[in-house]
């Protein structure tokens, strides 16, 4: 039984099919934030890209952690 968060994580992350597309979901904002940082100049419509990308991720995120939750509460029971 995972003791910490990050024990929960990892059992997430190795057995339970959302939380694996969740962090796929996650890395995938974060790598196209990445490509982002790395032009020289911003326009308005790459700015715009770059919030609505920050907004998904922090989605995302929360989503998984939620999840993590979700577990946690449920093994502090047993």
């Amino acid at each position: 039984m995972p003791n910490t968060q990050r024990d929960i994580r990892e059992q997430l992350q190795a057995t339970n099919p959302e939380y694996q597309r969740l962090v796929q979901e996650h890395s995938r904002y974060e790598t196209q934030l990445e490509q982002l940082a790395t032009a020289p100049f911003l326009n308005a419509e790459t700015l715009t890209q770059e919030l609505e990308l920050k907004k998904l991720r922090l989605r995302v995120k929360d989503q998984m952690e939620q999840l993590v939750a979700r577990t946690w509460r449920g093994n502090s029971s047993t």
